[in-house]
């Protein structure tokens, strides 16, 4: 009797110690997980607007990278791209967070770059997508090369003309870099193959402006023939204009928005030279992590521009419902 109750107690310590064993090795598991979880990368992505159409496919490049990488990602940018101080006092806020990386597209290049420098003060990588900007010290640019996308921009409209026809060229916001560089590639070829250039105004990146500024080129240049716009937004303010005088004038843009791909298609404008914005988005935030590991990152990485007419329009519509589903 006595070995069967000295038997029992033996086996209730044995399941004592071996509950207490489970426990033990219960709790040095999730400390082992809770240890292996790092930190997300913050990530800041500021733009130069987030109402437009081309705006908001770089912002869905970056959300998706922020998702595929694993990032703590924000996504900053003013209501117009005419509030250039905004967008730096967005950056400059951006900066008290302690980020781990910008990546930027910024509006007035000269007026960023005193918040470049404060970010490299703080050893915060500085990387640059759509818009370059002379600064040592930036990490790579992303984007377009923008004087050659204004080039073909400049030479497709120039085929759809005829030697010493009268063409105008309608920007953005004076200062922006990217918008000259268009402007100036555009120029080069226009004048090139003979054209005219009769007026150059600026439209602020602004569809309704764009629209007035376009409609007093052609009350002022009797038998103007074509007009080649630094982007697609004010380009289809332009060829509002040009339909509200009743005016036979080519418009040409640049970005390659759904917008102007389904206005090509309706033979509203003759063209525009798509731009790869949801590429930007996605790799700047991709190359921002690896300047956060330390990992090389190339100097210059080119989106492309691709030449769009009504006989490639609805393929690249296609493409771009598709990765804004």
């Amino acid at each position: 009797m006595k070995k069967h109750f000295l038997f029992q107690i033996i086996v209730l310590i044995m399941l004592l110690c071996t509950l207490v064993g489970c426990n033990t090795n219960n709790t040095t598991s999730e400390s082992a997980d809770t240890s292996s979880n790092e930190e997300k990368p913050k990530v800041v992505v500021v733009l130069q607007s987030l109402t437009s159409e081309y705006w908001n496919f770089v912002q869905a490049g970056a959300k998706q990278a922020f998702k595929d990488f694993n990032v703590d990602g924000t996504i900053l940018g003013p209501s117009s791209e005419s509030q250039v101080m905004e967008q730096i006092n967005m950056m400059q806020d951006a900066l008290t967070k302690g980020p781990d990386a910008l990546v930027v597209s910024a509006t007035q290049p000269e007026t960023a770059i005193p918040t470049f420098n404060q970010y490299k003060e703080s050893d915060i990588p500085v990387l640059l997508i759509n818009q370059d900007v002379d600064w040592d010290n930036k990490v790579t640019f992303i984007g377009t090369d923008n004087f050659t996308a204004g080039k073909k921009g400049g030479e497709l409209l120039a085929s759809m003309l005829q030697k010493g026809d009268k063409v105008a060229l309608i920007g953005g916001v004076l200062g922006s870099q990217t918008h000259r560089d268009r402007l100036d590639g555009a120029k080069e070829a226009l004048v090139a193959a003979g054209m005219e250039v009769v007026a150059e105004q600026p439209a602020d990146s602004d569809k309704s402006k764009a629209m007035n500024v376009m409609e007093n080129i052609i009350e002022s240049n009797t038998g103007l023939k074509g007009v080649f716009v630094s982007s697609d937004d004010m380009a289809m303010g332009a060829s509002r204009g040009v339909q509200n005088k009743g005016a036979d004038v080519q418009v040409v843009g640049l970005d390659g928005t759904v917008e102007s791909l389904e206005s090509v298609i309706k033979d509203n404008t003759v063209g525009t030279v798509a731009q790869n914005p949801y590429d930007m988005g996605y790799k700047g935030v991709e190359n921002a992590i690896k300047a956060i590991k330390g990992e090389s990152v190339e100097k210059r990485i080119d989106t492309g521009a691709e030449v769009i007419t009504k006989e490639n329009a609805q393929e690249r519509l296609d493409f771009l419902k598709s990765i804004s589903e």
